[in-house]
């Protein structure tokens, strides 16, 4: 494979990943890796493929194919390449855990030679030595680490790097418990979001809602805090980021058990569980969802008793009686007000939706 046609191959995968065809584009992409002598394109399309696998949360792979590209790197003996590619290696072990192992690798990219890279990846080798400090809640270096990578957005006017630093900012206060500032860092990646991120990736503002939304939470604004969690999970589903996904039950637990609402919590969490596996094709682990779901309907008796159907399994309008009954609302359309379901704590489909 020459290197226009390995050019346009990347291109083709590039468009099949942003149409969140994402297997398809892995395909094209792994067949350039094996088909490609074109040095610059294998590089460019690990590139690809580490960034694709960590947003599937397929991390492993993500710090398999980091390191083929150093390899690759080193063969092209080009600086910028290696910058890149340590950089790599050290997110890799970031979203791994391996905390010590990223530091060391960025540790490596400051001190490399002065690169082309270096002013604009800079800031992300601060951002991601952040985050691991954070991990491993040294919290001054973190903070320093933040300010180092803040600053290097500002000089290079990038919006974007300024985004990720402020959403981690927010994690670092959520942390140490301001959480006021906590929200404050959020709310300024989504003003960001709003104001230079019309040709970004939707992860980014599903990223800033998520923070915003544990913020809110921390804070008591629970409604607030589910209604951000709510727009943070729904681009999380439709770009197939499962570790955004895993974020957002949790927060929805939180929220839920914030609220008190305890049996409520884990209805919410079979729900979206289940239609996260639905989506993925993975059956076994749905139909032991579908089995779980129908267990915590009989447990807190949510089902309408006229027509017998679960209430909260899908969106449906409901009518709730002065003495906690419910039931759908096409009933009491139709059928009057006799002979209704009883739900626990009198909780509505609008608050499992």
């Amino acid at each position: 494979m020459g290197q226009d046609q390995t050019k346009q191959q990347i291109e083709k995968g590039l468009q099949l990943y942003q149409s969140n065809q994402t297997e398809k584009a892995l395909q094209v992409w792994t067949k350039v890796l094996e088909k490609s002598s074109d040095l610059m394109g294998r590089f460019r399309v690990l590139g690809c493929l580490v960034t694709a696998h960590s947003e599937m949360g397929r991390y492993k792979e993500m710090l398999k194919f980091a390191v083929v590209q150093i390899d690759t790197a080193r063969e092209l003996e080009d600086a910028d390449f290696l910058l890149e590619s340590y950089l790599n290696l050290a997110r890799s072990n970031e979203k791994l855990c391996e905390f010590h192992k990223t530091i060391s690798y960025c540790k490596t990219c400051l001190g490399l030679p002065g690169t082309r890279a270096g002013a604009q990846l800079g800031g992300q080798v601060s951002l991601s030595m952040g985050n691991a400090f954070l991990g491993l809640s040294v919290f001054q270096k973190a903070l320093e680490s933040f300010e180092k990578a803040l600053r290097y957005a500002h000089n290079n006017d990038d919006a974007m790097l300024e985004c990720r630093v402020c959403c981690s900012l927010g994690s670092f206060y959520a942390q140490v418990k301001d959480y006021e500032k906590a929200l404050f860092f959020p709310c300024k990646a989504a003003e960001l979001v709003n104001n230079y991120g019309k040709g970004w990736s939707l992860k980014y503002r599903a990223m800033s809602q998520y923070h915003m939304a544990v913020a809110y939470r921390l804070l008591g604004r629970l409604g607030s805090a589910m209604e951000c969690c709510e727009e943070s999970m729904k681009i999380a589903l439709q770009h197939g980021d499962r570790p955004l996904q895993a974020l957002c039950l949790l927060c929805f637990a939180d929220i839920h058990r914030s609220r008190g609402d305890l049996e409520l919590s884990q209805l919410k969490l079979h729900c979206l569980s289940e239609s996260i596996y639905r989506s993925k094709g993975l059956q076994r682990e749905l139909r032991a969802h579908v089995v779980r779901f129908h267990e915590c309907v009989e447990e807190t008796e949510l089902y309408c008793g006229l027509c017998g159907e679960s209430i909260g399994e899908k969106n449906s309008r409901l009518q709730a009686l002065p003495c906690s009954h419910i039931f759908h609302l096409r009933w009491g359309l139709l059928g009057g007000w006799t002979g209704v379901g009883r739900i626990s704590s009198g909780h509505s489909r609008a608050q499992l939706a």
